[in-house]
C-alpha cells in the first residue's frame, strides 16, 4: 500500500486506510468535537507506526517512506476527511526535522527511533508570559556550569505539556547586543526534577494549554542542539517546517464538511438551512476562499519540491488558513442556532435520549471558542503581517 506515484490513486489509497484502521471510539470523539484522551492519541499513534505511516514525510533511514511534501498534504487531508485527529505537529513536524538538520549523530540516534515509534511526545517551550509574539524577548535564564545548564523560569501556551515526554526549549544563555543573540535550544526531559506543569483551562473547556516552571533544572550540555546562544537560526528553521502546516488545508475542508451536513439536516422557517440566502453567499464565500488556499499552497509546495527554502512569505498560509477556519467555526453555529448554546458537556450528557448529533451540536460553541486561538498560535496574525510588511515587502 502506498507505493503509487499517482496522486489520485495514493489518495484512494488513504482514504480506505483511515475506514479500515481509525479506531471508532476516536473517530466519534473527532467527529463529536471533542479532545481525544492521551491513551486515544497514544493508541493512534502506534497503529501509524506500524503501519509505516506516522513520519511517512521523513527519510527511508529514520523510519519514514520518504513522501513529497504533495503526498504529505493529501495524507493530511484525508485523514482530516476521515475522522481522524490531528497529529501532533510540535513531534512529528517540528523537533524531528530539526533534529535531522542540526542534531549531532548522538542526538539524531537518541530521539528520532523513538519519535518514529510513536512512543515519544514532544512540546514546544517557546512562549512566556512577557515574550509570546516577541519570541526574541524571552528571559528564561540557562547558566552553564561546564558539564550542565541550570535552568530557571517560566513557558506559557504549552500545547498538550501534561502529555509530552520532552520539552525542547528555547533558554537565554547570554545577553547579546541584539535581543536574537544569545539564545539557546535546549532538549528537556518532562520528567526532570524542578519542572512543574499547570494546565490551563481555556474559555472552551479544555485544558489544551498548559504552563511550564523550571525552578534549578539540570540539562546535560549533550541535551543543547547546536552550537550555545545560535539557538535563533535553529529556531528559524523550525518555524519554516510549521507555517506549510498551518495553512491546515485538511482542516478547513473537515469543517466545510462539517456545515454541509448541518445545513442539508436543519431547517429554518420551513426550509431547509442549505437553501436560505444567508447561508448559501456565507458558504460560497468561504468556499472560494478555501480554493484560493489551497492554490497558494499548492505553489509553496511546488517550490519546496524543487528544492527552494521557503521564506517569510509562508506566514500568509498560516494567516489565511488560521482565520478560515474561525469562519468555518462561526458558520457552523449559526447554521445549528439554538443547538449550539450548551457549553457543558456534562450537562448534555445526562440528558435523556441525547443522540451523537446533539453531542456534535452540543460542542459547537466550545469549538467555536477554541478556534479563536487559531490566529494567535504559530505567531499572532498581527506580527505575521508585520514579518511580510518588512521582509517581503520591504516596507
Amino acid at each position: 500500500m502506498f507505493i503509487t506515484t499517482d496522486l489520485e490513486e495514493f489518495r484512494r489509497e488513504v482514504r480506505q486506510f483511515v475506514a479500515k484502521q481509525l479506531p471508532d471510539d476516536l473517530r466519534q470523539t473527532v467527529r463529536q468535537g471533542q479532545m481525544p484522551t492521551r491513551v486515544q492519541l497514544h493508541d493512534w499513534h502506534e497503529r501509524l507506526a506500524t503501519a509505516g505511516v506516522l513520519v511517512p514525510h521523513w527519510p527511508d533511514k529514520w523510519g519514514g517512506r520518504g513522501w513529497t511534501v504533495a503526498q504529505q498534504m493529501v495524507f493530511d487531508e484525508e485523514m482530516a476527511l476521515g475522522g481522524a485527529p490531528e497529529l501532533n505537529a510540535i513531534t512529528f513536524d517540528m523537533i524531528g526535522p530539526v533534529l535531522m538538520r542540526f542534531g549531532n549523530p548522538e542526538q539524531q540516534q537518541r530521539f528520532l527511533p523513538a519519535i518514529a515509534s510513536g512512543q515519544q511526545w514532544w512540546c514546544q517551550g517557546y512562549s512566556e508570559p512577557n515574550a509570546g509574539s516577541d519570541l526574541a524577548g524571552l528571559i528564561t535564564r540557562a547558566e552553564s556550569n561546564g558539564s550542565e545548564y541550570v535552568v530557571n523560569g517560566s513557558k506559557i501556551w504549552t500545547s498538550y505539556a501534561q502529555y509530552a515526554d520532552w520539552i525542547f526549549v528555547l533558554v537565554r544563555t547570554d545577553r547579546g547586543d541584539k535581543p536574537q543573540e544569545g539564545i539557546s535550544f535546549l532538549l528537556i526531559e518532562m520528567n526532570t526534577p524542578g519542572i512543574t506543569v499547570r494546565p490551563i483551562v481555556g474559555i472552551h473547556g479544555w485544558p489544551v494549554f498548559c504552563e511550564v516552571f523550571f525552578n534549578d533544572v539540570r540539562v546535560p550540555v549533550a541535551q543543547r542542539i547546536g552550537e550555545e546562544n545560535k539557538g535563533w537560526t535553529v529556531a528559524k528553521s523550525l518555524l519554516e517546517f510549521e507555517r506549510l502546516k498551518l495553512a491546515r488545508i485538511g482542516e478547513n475542508k473537515r469543517r466545510m464538511a462539517r456545515v454541509k451536513e448541518i445545513a442539508l439536516s436543519r431547517t429554518r422557517g420551513g426550509d431547509l438551512v442549505a437553501n436560505t440566502p444567508w447561508f448559501r453567499e456565507r458558504f460560497a464565500d468561504l468556499e472560494s476562499r478555501l480554493i484560493a488556499l489551497e492554490a497558494n499552497a499548492g505553489r509553496f509546495v511546488a517550490r519546496q519540491a524543487a528544492g527552494e527554502r521557503l521564506g517569510a512569505e509562508v506566514s500568509m498560509l498560516k494567516m489565511r488558513g488560521s482565520r478560515l477556519i474561525q469562519l468555518w467555526e462561526e458558520l457552523i453555529v449559526d447554521a445549528l442556532g439554538p443547538e449550539a448554546m450548551p457549553l457543558s458537556q456534562e450537562w448534555l450528557a445526562g440528558q435523556a435520549n441525547a443522540s451523537p448529533q446533539d453531542a456534535f451540536a452540543g460542542t459547537a460553541s466550545s469549538r467555536r471558542f477554541l478556534a479563536r486561538g487559531y490566529t494567535i498560535a504559530g505567531g499572532t496574525s498581527e506580527i505575521q503581517h508585520n514579518i511580510i510588511a518588512k521582509q517581503v515587502l520591504a516596507l
